[in-house]
């Protein structure tokens, strides 16, 4: 099948509807705040692939800070310089596509303009709300199989997603990284033990930060302060404003650095965690009670809150923009748009000197609750 070009497309319109489409993309797409090439940054983005022995691959740098008390006095360094502790992780990489198309000419009625307009729009929304939700399951440690309420991802026409290149690599929190929050402690992640009340506390804040310091979680310098990301439902936002500590706390909580976009659509900052509420931050929601929810008898409602450090997720995005095609089929009766990204997401983990050497991720925590 051949596809024609539009002839009311020309080139400098491709430009400007590449450029605005981007920016649509990322007005919706709710980690731009968190995203940097550095590695101060939540979502380290790769734009480009690294040559290496194997070939092309995206890759990013993960270095531990340095460990040992010093060199003292006029001792020889010579021979017992310390080794920066650092590893390499590959994020695999493979192409997502979506596409629409017009019902025919006779439907369009000369209304090109408008059927590519609203295209545009809702495949940029597509890009957007697809990858925001595989960002969230792989630091969830959820298989791309469900969607972000739990349910199980209905495929239909539409491809596995568990297919991608990038999808086996998605793994549970590691066990050092896996809490719940029992309504008085943290203690170790458990879906099986969640009951109503794993309720969040102030408590748990203080905890958690404490938990992620101790375990070399790296929090990102803004102004010169360390702060942390807690991703978190709406639900758990609103218990958590119902507790007296957490209000008494909100009352003493110093002004907040606006000018850094990490704090656009922040709730509030307390003791250096951001907070941000999500409606896509996992739930039980869409499972079935008595079968696959959590706790006792599989009936508990539940949420994996998210405790986001530096480089807690690694984004692989290619071709930027994302690639668009618009042509014609059915002997030029109906129009058609497609876009194209090729990415890749990946929780990194590193050997922690901080775990006994154990195998753990590298920049989150995953906080299990009661909805």
């Amino acid at each position: 099948m051949s596809f024609t070009a539009l002839g009311s497309q020309l080139p400098e319109q491709q430009l400007a509807w590449v450029a605005k489409s981007k920016k649509t993309f990322r007005e919706n797409f709710f980690f731009e705040k968190f995203t940097g090439t550095s590695d101060n940054s939540i979502v380290q983005t790769v734009t480009e692939l690294k040559r290496t022995a194997n070939g092309d691959r995206a890759m990013i740098g993960l270095v531990q800070d340095i460990a040992g008390s010093g060199i003292v006095g006029d001792n020889d360094i010579d021979g017992r310089r310390a080794a920066l502790e650092s590893s390499w992780v590959e994020i695999h990489c493979d192409q997502l596509r979506q596409g629409v198309s017009s019902k025919g000419r006779v439907d369009d009625q000369r209304s090109v303009y408008n059927f590519r307009e609203e295209a545009k729009d809702k495949l940029s929304y597509w890009r957007a709300r697809t990858l925001e939700e595989f960002i969230i399951l792989a630091a969830s440690g959820i298989s791309f199989a469900y969607n972000t309420d739990g349910s199980t991802r209905t495929i239909g026409a539409q491809d596995d997603p568990t297919s991608l290149a990038y999808a086996a690599d998605v793994t549970a929190p590691s066990t050092n990284r896996h809490f719940s929050f029992n309504g008085t402690n943290l203690v170790a992640g458990d879906t099986t033990t969640v009951t109503t009340s794993y309720v969040p506390k102030y408590g748990m804040i203080v905890d958690a930060m404490a938990e992620a310091k101790t375990r070399g979680v790296k929090p990102l310098i803004i102004g010169g302060k360390e702060h942390m990301v807690y991703l978190c439902h709406p639900k758990t936002f609103a218990r958590l404003k119902k507790d007296s500590d957490f209000r008494d706390a909100l009352q003493l909580a110093g002004a907040r650095g606006d000018t850094n976009p990490i704090f656009t659509g922040a709730s509030v900052t307390v003791d250096g965690l951001i907070i941000h509420p999500n409606t896509r931050v996992y739930t039980t929601l869409g499972k079935t009670s008595s079968v696959d929810k959590w706790g006792s008898g599989n009936l508990v409602e539940g949420t994996r809150s998210l405790l986001l450090g530096c480089q807690a997720i690694a984004y692989a995005d290619i071709w930027g923009a994302a690639k668009w095609f618009e042509g014609k089929e059915d002997d030029d009766a109906k129009n058609i748009i497609s876009i194209a990204a090729y990415c890749g997401i990946l929780k990194p983990k590193f050997v922690s000197r901080f775990d006994a050497d154990a195998v753990e991720d590298f920049g989150v925590i995953a906080l299990d609750l009661t909805l």
